[in-house]
């Protein structure tokens, strides 16, 4: 298919382009932007008049609950899910069933995404087997079946030594250590944020120290390794304030936040509205406005959805035994237009966070335009207003404590190497 994308206005960080411009795509590349090639002819036409055309989005975290919770979602679901968000590639966790800590599960993921065809799914490798945080994985031959990092996802790896050790052997074989920041000690099977809201609804709290002491310890390894590491959704200003400071001293580390941790606080609990049951912690307000002032300063990097869709029962029990996460891969979009509305971003600062630099966190040839680049592409009018319900909503999990919400900005088009796989309305 041959594809022309006029009348829009194209944002691509990558390339600095911030103008009208057209975009032409053949055989699964961008073939030109600005003037279409010589003897081109279109078997399709976009017109984007009113609307922003940019990179598919990249999302670093999404659970797709398949191996292993297929009565949650699939692969097949939840990426036409994010599709539908805009996102084109997106990386997994390892906390699959069976954990992908060899290459056969890396192997048997990437199958079915290419059955389903609707984004790129990047696999995340376990760092240690079976994320017990005992043994250290086969690194090398993970990286070598295609993963781009290894995480315990939000297992702890509680043994310094062992973390120790993975690092050097991630430092070895120049690949990113991705790391959730709690440690298990502290959060004490908490269910929120220990503060004022958590002792007036009787719930466990989670301490702001079982964050900022993860960071702490990390750090420490990071200076004595040398490994790259990347600090996934952090939720406090103490531990941004460590990151900054990190930074500033020359180590080689990035950092991510969840959409929802921009926009929702420990208030929104109200009483025990187990949507907003997350993990980490919904935080104070001061940790919120921290949270965006280190997106847009560059303190963190990159922002990322950390889709989790539940069942219905999985919402349905007490709040401390509810299951944590947000079906977030619909109102990825929306969300992070809500940064440009407040200005705390521009829009070309937003489109950044969710496309070029998520890629060159994951070292994936994606997140931008350039001609020869896969054609994976973005088309949204920001100024669409809809009420996010979940009879409408494309991923199997409804668990979104945004339900009800007048949101604005909505995905019209998304093409995954030159393929239409989303169009609104159809």
């Amino acid at each position: 298919m041959r594809i022309a994308i006029i009348n829009g206005h194209l944002i691509d960080p990558r390339n600095q382009i911030d103008t009208h411009q057209d975009v032409y795509l053949a055989d699964g590349k961008v073939a030109a932007v600005g003037t279409a090639p010589d003897g081109f002819h279109a078997d399709q036409t976009i017109d984007a008049t009113n609307q922003i055309v940019c990179p598919g989005f990249v999302d670093l975290c999404a659970r797709l609950r398949e191996p292993g919770q297929e009565h949650k979602g699939t692969i097949a679901s939840e990426t036409r899910a994010a599709v539908a968000g805009g996102i084109t590639s997106l990386c997994i966790p390892p906390d699959t069933t069976p954990v992908i800590d060899t290459p056969a599960v890396v192997e048997w993921i990437h199958r079915a995404n290419a059955d389903a065809g609707f984004c790129r799914v990047y696999t995340m490798g376990a760092l240690t087997l079976g994320l017990q945080g005992e043994r250290l994985s086969e690194m090398a031959h993970l990286k070598q079946a295609g993963c781009v990092g290894v995480s315990n996802a939000m297992r702890n790896c509680d043994n310094p030594l062992v973390l120790r050790r993975a690092m050097e052997y991630a430092a070895s074989i120049d690949v990113t250590v991705f790391l959730q920041t709690q440690v298990s000690s502290l959060a004490n099977a908490g269910v929120a944020h220990e503060g004022a809201v958590s002792l007036r609804l009787g719930l466990s709290g989670i301490p702001e120290a079982a964050e900022t002491q993860a960071v702490a310890n990390y750090l420490m390894l990071v200076e004595q390794t040398g490994a790259r590491v990347h600090f996934c959704r952090l939720s406090t200003a103490r531990a941004i304030q460590m990151i900054g400071r990190a930074k500033y001293d020359g180590l080689n580390i990035t950092a991510d936040v969840a959409a929802h941790q921009l926009h929702l606080t420990e208030m929104d609990l109200g009483y025990f509205n187990s949507m907003c049951h997350v993990r980490p912690p919904l935080r104070t307000q001061r940790d919120m406005e921290a949270l965006r002032e280190a997106v847009a300063d560059d303190r963190i990097e990159a922002i990322c959805s950390d889709h989790q869709p539940h069942d219905l029962d999985a919402k349905l029990a007490p709040f401390a035994d509810t299951e944590p996460g947000i079906s977030a891969l619909e109102t990825f979009l929306p969300l992070n237009l809500r940064m440009v509305t407040g200005k705390h971003l521009t829009l070309s600062a937003m489109i950044e966070r969710l496309s070029m630099t998520p890629a060159e966190i994951l070292n994936i040839d994606a997140g931008h335009l350039s001609v020869g680049a896969n054609a994976d592409v973005a088309i949204f009018d920001p100024i669409h207003e809809w009420t996010l319900s979940a009879d409408t909503m494309v991923s199997r999990g409804k668990n979104s404590p945004f339900l009800g919400w007048s949101l604005q900005g909505r995905v019209t088009h998304t093409l995954m190497g030159g393929k239409l796989v989303y169009q609104l309305g159809k």
